[in-house]
């Protein structure tokens, strides 16, 4: 009930911006300063393609007890933007409002809670979850978890304060049947080939979400791995990115990345660090 009053929340802000913003554009078209004639059949003829790839060198931290780091050496960002329809590196998308002030789209994606447990281990250990030696060496292995799709409502709002995100999702796969809440903002800085921006936000994960990923179930647990049950919680953000434009194509890329667990998820018996850093430095390619 909660995530269906605030999905309405945002598309009556989405709504009642869209409306301002076409009102106002109706005032000004004929006498906007600057506009160039042609533009937006100029605009049209360009590709609804989006094609590139970032090559280099990057890691993610993996907070999950016996796991692996995960190593970036390329990106692939591929996209399809159409009339209302887009894909845009797997989120499948429909814009219903879409001016010069806001965009607000429904977007299915998959959550990205899972991509941690692609790289966990089994190891055997020999104390329990309190630090007792057991009689014997007993075989520890992270839970398992799968892939969610999810639905919701993104909107995306701009302008000479920054860029604003906020998404509102929720699993309709039947997989973890909770939702989360997300958003960012950003400010950037240009300065003739360079560009710098940093951003940070918030994201609010249900006891449902939260509990089916970081939980350990009563059939998964023993000894040295108890069940746990999460509940609801916040994790914080921040990114910073900086790039220099080398030519039309080409573009030199670092970014920075840091994400804080809520409570709940650090406190999970299969968590063993609650910070989560990432970073990468390559060039990209814009086709």
């Amino acid at each position: 009930m909660k995530l269906l009053v605030i999905v309405a929340f945002l598309l009556i802000v989405a709504t009642q911006s869209g409306a301002a913003a076409e009102l106002s554009a109706e005032k000004t078209t004929s006498t906007t300063p600057g506009k160039v004639p042609g533009a937006e059949q100029q605009a049209t003829q360009e590709s609804r393609w989006r094609l590139g790839f970032a090559f280099g060198y990057g890691l993610r931290t993996n907070p999950l007890v016996q796991s692996d780091d995960i190593p970036i050496v390329v990106d692939i960002d591929i996209g399809w933007f159409g009339d209302r329809f887009f894909f845009d590196n797997g989120d499948l998308g429909f814009t219903f409002a879409d001016n010069d002030r806001v965009t607000a789209s429904l977007v299915a994606r998959v959550n990205s809670d899972r991509v941690f447990f692609r790289r966990t281990d089994t190891r055997f250990v020999s104390v329990d979850a309190t630090g007792m030696p057991l009689s014997e060496a007993i075989q520890v292995e992270v839970p398992d978890r799968s892939f969610a799709t999810e639905l919701g409502v993104e909107i995306l709002a701009d302008g000479s304060w920054g860029q604003l995100q906020m998404t509102a999702h929720h699993d309709i796969s039947g997989t973890h049947k909770g939702y989360e809440l997300f958003v960012d903002y950003g400010y950037g800085w240009r300065n003739q080939r360079w560009y710098f921006e940093p951003s940070f936000g918030l994201s609010y994960k249900s006891e449902a979400l939260n509990d089916y990923y970081w939980g350990v179930r009563e059939d998964e647990a023993n000894l040295a791995l108890p069940a746990y049950v999460a509940g609801d919680g916040v994790n914080a953000h921040a990114r910073l990115a900086l790039s220099y434009h080398v030519n039309r194509h080409w573009t030199f890329l670092l970014v920075g990345e840091f994400e804080r667990l809520n409570e709940s998820a650090a406190a999970s018996p299969i968590v063993d660090d609650r910070n989560v850093f990432g970073y990468f430095a390559g060039f990209g390619f814009r086709f």
